[in-house]
């Protein structure tokens, strides 16, 4: 009897669980329900790249550039416009959603088209190198269109934090920086090769040149570069002979002389006009490092591209 009792308990129970099941199929609200993934962790050796500076441009009439190097890695995201980049001497037509990216010490420099000016966003990350899958590629240009919001998003969230500067912003820099490379090796070819840590005479030989290359304008001594580093100027320029081969003076007046290059040939300016712009004490001065640099006089230079003898230098936009 008893038996029977239980065995017909468990049936009206069975039948209970069943129309509840079916009653809750035919709410509006479901079950709630929860995914759960557990993440296997494997450090990356993050501390080993970091990002060392972020900038938005967009190329005007008054911006030029010459081509140059850099000792890090640069990733450039093409916004809007056209233009092309010239890598190890080629050149490349880049349009909106290209990603250029530039392993470190390749000539490279950055031309626009008047019609459609060229905006991009450029990265400079230290202490990594991208590989791409031939053993003598050190750049490469492939388009992001699939993926613009997302890179988008992430390269202006960089552009926000590092401007606004608010306590931890290096932190979150360096992540977004990661995620934004993760993102790169996902939906491309890449990989990356992470390098030994510079040492510190290294970071500030890459931080003065980046100042020469930003500054060559102004009144620049070697006092002001050690200001710069924080320094002893005489360990300053040994260093930095012994890094690039050439000192810190000769390196800016080599500068100065590239930009002048292209005033000479695109402008009708005078060398005291030149001299002053390029921030040289003199107009003699200016002509004698000229004349060292070039191998001859700033105005033979000018008549020979006048004259079609040599081309007249392009006009770009420092990179």
């Amino acid at each position: 009897m008893h038996e029977a009792v239980r065995r017909f308990s468990h049936f009206i129970f069975s039948i209970l669980l069943l129309f509840l099941y079916f009653l809750c199929l035919l709410q509006k609200e479901p079950f709630m329900s929860t995914e759960r993934f557990d993440i296997r962790h494997a450090p990356a050796p993050r501390e080993s790249f970091r990002l060392l500076y972020i900038s938005k441009s967009r190329f005007g009439g008054d911006w030029n550039s010459t081509v140059h190097t850099h000792s890090c890695t640069e990733l450039f995201y093409c916004l809007s416009g056209e233009g092309q980049f010239l890598l190890s001497g080629q050149l490349f037509p880049v349009k909106p959603d290209d990603m250029v990216i530039v392993n470190p010490q390749v000539e490279h420099t950055e031309l626009s088209l008047n019609a459609s000016p060229l905006e991009y966003i450029v990265l400079g990350v230290s202490g990594i190198e991208i590989l791409f899958g031939k053993a003598d590629s050190t750049y490469a240009i492939f388009n992001c269109r699939e993926n613009r919001e997302r890179m988008v998003t992430l390269l202006h969230m960089l552009l926000a934090e590092a401007d606004r500067s608010l306590d931890g912003c290096e932190t979150v820099c360096q992540d977004l920086l990661e995620v934004l490379l993760i993102w790169l090796v996902r939906c491309t070819t890449l990989s990356l090769q992470v390098e030994e840590s510079p040492r510190s005479d290294n970071r500030e030989c890459v931080e003065i040149k980046r100042y020469l290359d930003n500054n060559y304008r102004e009144e620049i001594s070697l006092d002001t570069l050690a200001e710069v580093a924080h320094i002893n100027k005489y360990y300053l320029a040994h260093t930095f002979q012994k890094a690039y081969g050439i000192s810190p003076i000769t390196y800016l007046n080599r500068r100065r002389i590239e930009e002048s290059k292209y005033m000479l040939g695109n402008t009708g300016y005078s060398l005291a006009q030149i001299s002053e712009l390029m921030g040289f004490s003199s107009p003699s001065y200016f002509s004698q490092c000229f004349r060292k640099a070039e191998g001859l006089t700033p105005n033979e230079y000018r008549r020979q591209v006048r004259q079609g003898q040599r081309p007249a230098p392009a006009k770009r936009h420092e990179g």
